[in-house]
């Protein structure tokens, strides 16, 4: 069966099984929203990127997002149809770059991976990608101690604001401004709560060889957390296999004044290394000139990342577990010592702004943003950044060196423009 007809099936699915819900006097939320982005992005003299397209590049991006969720006594049904428009030059540059370069410009999303083939590629030519997909499809049980639910659906774990080590399954980007959704994932997800009010959570992700298409327990994960409670601390107990290696974590979480404290270590034991991360912030809220503000410093140790500081083809060969790690879209950094903050500036009730710095210290470089939030009316809200990357040439935000003399995986200022509107 093509997945576009798999897409049909399914969707005529849940509508007739939210329907007979709706039937029983079941509750059902309708709803979901239209987006409208722009992207431009410069590129500097030397980087390998202005010898393709020029010295700037613009991206088109739309979509559409439909949410449809039926609750009946204990079951229920939660489903996400999105189609995707991608027009700009990153397309075809995505597609003149050699192999591995491909994580600078990962397009729109696919089900490589996934169980189920859920996404439909329309039309993927020139400088155009159209498609649609299901990006939640999950029936659930729920009693009064415990959750079940199976389908594509999302798993967000760990402490960390910037970077987050202990979250598994499609982390975002720091550096991603529009964290609205997080990409589902087909998996089997239970939760039982305790009469102490800790919980148990276990998740177990099913995922195909992008290869060869077969289902490998090597590709899967299988994760157990247990949340607890000591006193006013609160804690993650952490345990599982992830793509055939073995992890174990530990987080919390305090109030310590009038800020919050949270932490996350995670080792990782692979068949050529053990590899540590650690991730601990601080966040605190005050009023200044009779504004809200909200500030968070992050620090984040990557053990996957190069310790010679070197990010060129052949020295990042020579470190398979951190490039696996960076093609799965999992881990966004490839240097050992990071230093995040941020600032939220409420200017008014209905207009925010937020400053933000991602500094690699080893480099040292780093990337600014100023990211802006307004809500122009009731459903209608406006997302924009700014993106400025500092830092030297050969260091991770001033450019990575290419197989190119004197060229560079390097990019310039760079701004994001969105309108959303929501029904």
């Amino acid at each position: 069966m093509t997945s576009s007809k798999m897409l049909r099936r399914l969707l005529i699915t849940m509508i007739a099984l939210s329907s007979a819900v709706i039937a029983d006097d079941g509750e059902t939320e309708f709803g979901g929203h239209t987006k409208f982005r722009l992207t431009g992005q410069s590129y500097p003299d030397q980087s390998v990127f202005r010898d393709l397209v020029g010295r700037d590049s613009l991206d088109v991006t739309g979509g559409l997002r439909l949410n449809l969720k039926s609750r009946k006594n204990r079951w229920s049904i939660d489903a996400a149809y999105q189609l995707l428009a991608l027009h700009g030059d990153s397309v075809e540059l995505g597609r003149l770059l050699p192999a591995g370069t491909e994580i600078f410009f990962p397009g729109l999303p696919n089900d490589d991976r996934r169980l189920f083939d859920l996404t439909h590629v329309i039309r993927d030519s020139g400088d155009t990608i159209l498609l649609h997909r299901l990006d939640r499809l999950t029936i659930g049980y729920a009693s009064e101690k415990a959750v079940i639910r199976v389908g594509r659906q999302a798993l967000s774990w760990g402490n960390g604001l910037f970077y987050a080590p202990m979250d598994l399954v499609n982390p975002f980007d720091p550096a991603s401004v529009d964290t609205e959704y997080k990409a589902g994932d087909d998996m089997l997800y239970t939760q039982y709560l305790r009469d102490s009010g800790d919980d148990v959570q276990a998740a177990y992700v099913v995922r195909r060889n992008p290869d060869n298409g077969d289902v490998e327990s090597g590709e899967s994960t299988v994760v157990v957390k247990y949340h607890g409670f000591l006193g006013e601390t609160e804690y993650d107990l952490l345990l599982g296999e992830h793509y055939g290696d073995t992890v174990v974590g530990l987080g919390g979480g305090k109030s310590i004044g009038g800020a919050i404290w949270r932490a996350d270590i995670v080792a990782t034991h692979t068949d050529i290394d053990t590899y540590l991360q650690v991730v601990t912030n601080l966040t605190y809220s005050w009023n200044w000139f009779d504004r809200n503000m909200s500030g968070a410093i992050e620090y984040f140790y990557n053990g996957f990342g190069q310790r010679s500081g070197r990010y060129d083809a052949a020295s990042l060969a020579n470190n398979p577990d951190l490039l696996d790690r960076v093609i799965r879209g999992e881990l966004f950094s490839i240097g050992r010592h990071y230093l995040a903050g941020s600032v939220l500036i409420e200017m008014t009730p209905l207009w925010s702004i937020t400053p933000t710095v991602l500094a690699n210290l080893d480099d040292p470089s780093g990337l600014f943003q100023l990211v802006t939030n307004y809500s122009v009316s009731e459903n209608i809200a406006f997302l924009g950044s700014i993106n400025v990357p500092v830092g030297p040439k050969g260091s991770e935000f001033g450019g990575i060196e290419s197989n190119s003399p004197d060229r560079y995986l390097s990019g310039g200022a760079g701004l994001f423009a969105q309108i959303a509107w929501y029904f």
